[in-house]
Parts: structure tokens; C-alpha cells; sequence
């Protein structure tokens, strides 16, 4: 996870910008994982019951696997001799985690979810591992857990910014220390479509051209944007964010970040924009933007 935050003070009014990136840990790929019929039902239903009674001292997750046939074709590359990433890249399957494990010498359903179990216990209890794929050839078995890249969806975008904007007033209504800076409450925040839609545009030229920068790919920064838009702002800020798939990780990272939480706290700021976009084959995936402003 990278952090970078700056404050910068331009032609009498404040400029803050900061950004926040999350790394995906497994590959690109040109679709969203979708769940499918299994095509291993004996040996799905065998892992689930093992992987839910826990190991190790740690709880099972209560929500059973699915098996992803696109998962099933990158475990039968992996015996083929493919490395994970390039396996999960040529099956279009995008995760944020992924894993392999790789069984010999087990005969039966039950005997290889023991043993998958037994070699593997912190993948087989991670929760967010929840979808596997298989591959079986003579006495060797393939499984490939992971967990989907599952981004918010453009029909969801409403409740999204509602909920950022209610998370950011949250935040507001407490005293709160921002690194070594300390923040008294402040005024809730209020809804800008012109800050919207300085947000919007800034985080779907990122998704789309696969670039993670509070610098546009004019050279532009969120004051001009925000003056383009026709914002006649005071005081302007921005924070970025990439790889996050829920708003609440998105403010979670902020607010652990000084210079992120700083502008969240900000008295200097009145109104709020926010937006995120997708794009399966950047190197994100999702892009937040955050444009806070006050007018004249």
C-alpha cells in the first residue's frame, strides 16, 4: 500500500492533494469473475465441509466456496507448467488474492479436502477465498482459490457517494488527530455536482488510460480542473485512491493517511465530490477521486 499526500497554498487559497494506492496481488485480465455450475460437485462439496470445521485453531468461513470454470482452466494449465499469474491472465479471471495448492498420492473426495485442509490451513480458512477451480490427472490434484475482483458497479454509483459523503461526516463530527496534526470537529460536508463532476472525469481518464495521478494527462491538477468546471473555488483539495473495491476500505485508507485524513477534516472545506471507475484491464482496476472545495 503506497501513501503520498501534499498541501500546497496557491494564489491566496488552499490546494491539499493526496493519494492513496492499494496493489492488487494477482493479475489483470479482461473479465469479471462469475460464479458457475461446478463441474466438480463431489470434491466441492468434500472441501467445503472440511475447509468449514476449521484448522489450526482457526474458525472455518461460514459462506462455502463456488467453483469459477475459468479457475478449473487455469488449474489445468498450472499441471501444464503455467505460473498462477500467467494461468489466472490467460483465463480472464481477475482477483485481488489468489493461491494454488497442489495435491499427490489422495484417493477420493474426502481424503484430498483433508489434505488440502492439512497442507494449506491458512488459505483454506481465509474468507475472502471464495471461489476454486480444479484439475485432476492420475493421483494429482490442482486447486486454485481466490478471491474475485469485484468492484462496485456504474448502477451503484448513487449509493456509493452517498455513503462516502456520510462516512466523510462521520469522521467530521469527532475531534480527531491527523498524524501530528490535531483537528477540532467541523461542519458537515454538502454535496457538489460540480466537484461530482470534476470527479468523475478525473477518475475515468485514470481507469480508462490506466494511470494513477492527482496530475492529469494535460499536465492539469484539481485546482485548474475544478476552475474548468466553472468552480469558483477558495479553497480546493483532492484525494485519490486506487484498488479499493468498497467505499469504506477507500475512507479506511484515507483516514489512516495524514495528509488524506487532513483534507477529510478540513474546516477550510464546504462541499464534497466523489467518484470511482472501473476498467478490468488497468493496472487498478478501480479509481477513487475525492474533490473537496469551498466557493468565493
Amino acid at each position: 500500500m503506497k501513501f503520498v499526500g501534499t498541501v500546497m497554498k496557491a494564489h491566496g487559497a488552499w490546494w491539499s492533494t493526496g493519494c492513496l494506492a492499494l496493489a492488487l496481488l494477482a493479475v489483470t485480465g479482461p473479465a469479471q469473475a462469475q460464479a458457475s455450475a461446478s463441474n466438480h460437485p463431489p470434491l466441492l462439496r468434500a472441501l467445503n465441509a472440511a475447509r468449514q470445521q476449521g484448522c489450526e485453531g482457526r474458525p472455518g468461513p461460514a459462506a462455502p466456496l463456488r467453483e469459477d470454470t475459468r479457475l478449473s482452466d487455469a488449474a489445468a494449465l498450472i499441471a501444464g507448467g503455467s505460473q498462477l499469474g500467467d494461468a489466472l491472465q490467460a483465463t480472464g479471471y481477475r482477483a485481488v488474492r489468489a493461491t494454488q495448492i497442489t495435491l499427490r498420492g489422495y484417493s477420493g473426495a474426502t481424503a484430498l479436502a483433508q489434505g488440502a485442509v492439512d497442507s494449506s490451513c491458512s488459505a483454506m480458512t481465509q474468507g475472502e477465498l471464495s471461489e476454486a477451480g480444479f484439475h485432476q490427472r492420475g493421483t494429482q490434484t490442482w486447486i486454485v482459490l481466490a478471491a474475485p475482483f469485484s468492484p462496485p458497479v456504474a448502477a451503484q454509483a448513487g449509493d456509493v457517494q452517498a455513503r462516502v459523503l456520510a462516512l466523510v461526516n462521520e469522521a467530521r463530527a469527532r475531534p480527531r488527530r491527523c498524524g501530528a496534526q490535531a483537528f477540532a470537529a467541523a461542519r458537515p460536508l454538502q454535496p457538489s455536482a460540480t466537484l461530482q463532476g470534476v470527479a468523475d472525469a478525473h477518475a475515468a481518464d485514470m481507469a480508462r488510460h490506466s494511470y494513477f495521478s492527482h496530475s492529469g494527462r494535460d499536465g492539469s491538477r484539481v485546482d485548474a480542473r475544478a476552475s474548468r468546471a466553472g468552480y469558483p473555488w477558495r479553497s480546493i483539495g483532492e484525494n485519490i485512491a486506487a484498488g479499493q473495491m468498497q467505499a469504506d476500505a477507500a475512507m479506511q485508507g484515507w483516514l489512516a493517511s495524514a495528509g488524506h485524513c487532513a483534507n477529510i477534516m478540513s474546516p477550510a472545506f464546504s462541499e464534497m465530490g466523489v467518484a470511482f471507475a472501473v476498467n478490468n484491464s488497468s493496472s487498478a482496476g478501480i479509481y477513487w477521486v475525492q474533490v473537496f472545495g469551498a466557493v468565493r
